[in-house]
């Protein structure tokens, strides 16, 4: 079978950055998630394939060691274990990671039993440079990143999402008040390496709500009024996220005047108790038909007020 190219499966050449690399995962991330294109086999086999490809090209040691080994990559991936990296073609191995290291340094390349040829360089190829990582301790897997869209309602009372990793499905806790950036993190499950597994750090997208604006902890929302309630004042019922209330609206209000609800704006992310505030800005609304004798009576009003 055909090694896979990791930087034709992202779609990016094999000098892109690590930042041009991320991005063209999680655009592909999103087309191909499994969530999205539910019962599709082909699609989940290529987010399969997207997914192995960033796990190996957003880790610099990893990548570099892919870079270097080519196809025999997958080979040494698969075949660890006590045989210890069965079939793999040593000779092409033993080349490249010399030809490498020469590269690097300027000089010319070698190979098995010519003069300078270097066993060491393998040994670094595979493996890294191990006094180095004695004092660093052991280096996890690559962390991973992967986007959830949310609903106004969901980031208000918080929620939960089913994440699919190694054919398994995670329930994630997302907390109350989260925003458009949020970071959810879960241990354990980004990319795996030999010694430990880096997170996943699930990206949070607030979708725009149809009645609610959001300003970081506070939130805005149009609240009509009829014109004699915003004459006389009365009572409306105002729609919160946690349920309608009941708001007084003091005679003479204006249309465009804000009442500003203490407390009932979102959750303080972290903060238990905590909320922003919540804004109704007026907008008055006036009958549309007129029996004549009211007409005649609210001409009379214009004319003594005006």
């Amino acid at each position: 079978m055909a090694a896979k190219d990791y930087y034709k499966i992202l779609g990016v050449d094999r000098q892109a950055d690590s930042d041009t690399i991320k991005k063209a995962y999680r655009k592909l991330a999103r087309q191909h998630h499994p969530d999205v294109n539910k019962g599709d086999k082909q699609s989940e086999e290529r987010f399969k394939e997207i997914n192995a490809a960033y796990e190996t090209l957003s880790d610099p040691d990893k990548r570099r060691m892919y870079d270097q080994l080519g196809p025999n990559y997958e080979r040494m991936q698969q075949g660890g274990g006590a045989g210890g990296f069965g079939g793999m073609d040593w000779q092409e191995m033993f080349r490249q990671a010399q030809s490498a290291r020469a590269n690097r340094a300027g000089g010319q390349r070698s190979g098995p039993g010519e003069a300078g040829f270097d066993p060491s360089a393998i040994f670094e190829t595979l493996f890294g440079n191990m006094a180095g990582a004695e004092g660093t301790g052991a280096r996890a897997g690559a962390d991973l990143e992967q986007e959830v869209e949310l609903t106004l309602q969901e980031a208000f009372h918080g929620t939960t999402r089913l994440v699919r990793r190694a054919n398994q499905e995670i329930e994630v806790s997302i907390p109350p008040g989260v925003k458009t950036g949020s970071r959810v993190r879960v241990k354990g499950q980004g990319a795996r390496s030999a010694r430990a597994a880096g997170d996943l750090y699930l990206v949070v997208q607030v979708a725009a709500d149809p009645v609610f604006e959001r300003r970081d902890d506070d939130l805005y929302r149009t609240q009509h009024v009829d014109v004699f309630t915003a004459l006389l004042g009365g009572e409306v019922t105002a729609e919160t996220l946690a349920g309608n209330l009941v708001v007084r609206i003091p005679p003479g209000t204006s249309s465009g005047k804000q009442i500003r609800l203490r407390g009932k704006g979102m959750p303080r992310l972290a903060v238990k108790g905590e909320h922003g505030d919540l804004y109704l800005k007026i907008q008055i609304s006036v009958p549309a038909n007129l029996a004549d004798e009211d007409r005649r009576a609210l001409e009379k009003m214009a004319r003594r007020y005006s």
